[in-house]
């Protein structure tokens, strides 16, 4: 491997770890980072489904923790935990 190919592999492994560890992204970013067209991502935030900031007015930031919350947000229960809860609730009488 040339010199050259090795400064080239030395730049990209920088620029996934930055990408990787800032906590404030643009919107490609944002949207590379959750696996979404940037369409979306500005319909998303047209709708305020996701958190984002507007510091100058026009140009959209995303928080990467906050990013990562609402990623999490809706989970979906097992098939095994929903039969565990109708188990309990039916051992209780239909009670909750």
């Amino acid at each position: 491997m040339g010199k050259e190919q090795l400064q080239e592999v030395a730049d990209l492994i920088t620029a996934n770890t930055l990408f990787c560890t800032q906590e404030v992204l643009t919107s490609d970013e944002a949207a590379r980072y959750m696996g979404i067209s940037k369409s979306y991502l500005y319909k998303l935030t047209m709708k305020g489904e996701i958190p984002h900031y507007k510091p100058m007015g026009k140009m959209c930031y995303f928080n990467r923790a906050e990013l990562e919350q609402w990623l999490q947000s809706n989970r979906v229960s097992t098939s095994t935990e929903i039969s565990d809860r109708a188990n309990r609730y039916c051992m209780k009488g239909g009670r909750l």
